[in-house]
């Protein structure tokens, strides 16, 4: 077993300790069943009514991304500051990295991938971050080769709140494979505009701190920014990796995450200059995916509570 899923374990039985020692009544740590993980569609999925919308491969990414993964990465010294996120996705203008992979002298690994998105705007992918999580089959419409399992910590979809509501201060739950590796994370949604980002009326930002779904640990940031330009919208994806820190692990989360199967090892504390080229191919891909029919899905579904 990993370092990570050590660390889980870990935090599970401090956790019963403490129970055993206040002598209260324990809940119990799993719920009755634990949702599996597995790769595409079964026929329970293949009957939810957005089914149709699910396609047994992944769009490939644009040609841009595909130029870029098959390029060298980035020289350490160009690889953009963390510190610098809230100007490079600014309200107007473009950055020297738009597409791009690389990690920095310190170890932060980066990935920036830029997709245009015809006949998408901001508000479907607000939409879309507050619906998709709340069950796998949603999650896999994303990224039919490699989305496996998705939870909510909080399922906000039926309330009558602003769809930015439903996700931010949530966190997400996914089993996901980045290149070949399987990637178990949660994923916390922040208030981009507490963190410093300027978002107008027709933009978004989907900011977030990524960290496993066992292990307390943090391992970095993503922010997806959405801005309108002629005939759709572009998203502008950052990925900081190796920035870590400490959360308080979701006990029940954690432990089906194991019940699904540990996939994680000591390497994972420490992500991969490799893993970095791999998710910009995976972001490349999942984006452009879904760009091809998210007008519709959000026509469809948008006014439907849950």
């Amino acid at each position: 077993m990993g370092v990570a899923a050590a660390a889980g374990l870990g935090v599970v039985s401090t956790g019963l300790a403490a129970g055993r020692a206040a002598a209260a009544p324990l809940p119990p740590l799993l719920p009755a069943t634990c949702a599996p993980r597995y790769p595409g569609y079964r026929d329970e999925d293949r009957a939810k009514p957005y089914a149709k919308y699910f396609e047994p491969r992944t769009a490939p990414p644009q040609a841009v991304v595909q130029q870029v993964f098959a390029s060298p990465p980035l020289d350490p010294a160009a690889v953009p500051r963390f510190e610098s996120l809230t100007r490079d996705l600014g309200p107007t203008g473009l950055s020297p990295i738009e597409t791009g992979y690389g990690r920095s002298p310190d170890g932060v690994v980066f990935v920036a991938v830029r997709t245009e998105m015809p006949r998408v705007t901001a508000a479907m992918w607000d939409w879309w971050f507050g619906w998709h999580s709340t069950e796998a089959a949603r999650y896999k419409l994303w990224h039919p080769d490699a989305h496996q399992f998705a939870a909510l910590a909080e399922d906000r979809t039926r309330k009558p709140i602003p769809d930015k509501q439903k996700y931010i201060g949530n966190t997400t739950f996914v089993d996901e494979l980045v290149g070949p590796k399987m990637q178990q994370l949660g994923i916390n949604f922040r208030d981009p505009v507490a963190h410093g980002f300027t978002v107008p009326a027709d933009q978004t930002i989907v900011f977030g701190r990524v960290g496993s779904s066992i292990a307390p640990v943090d391992l970095g940031w993503l922010a997806h920014q959405v801005r309108p330009i002629p005939g759709g919208a572009e998203m502008r994806s950052r990925f900081y990796l190796n920035i870590r820190g400490l959360h308080v692990p979701d006990v029940v989360q954690a432990a089906c995450a194991v019940a699904r199967g540990v996939a994680v090892d000591p390497s994972d504390l420490d992500l991969s200059l490799e893993l970095g080229r791999n998710l910009l191919f995976h972001c490349g891909s999942e984006m452009n995916h879904l760009a091809r029919f998210l007008p519709e899905l959000y026509a469809e579904f948008s006014r439907t509570p849950g």
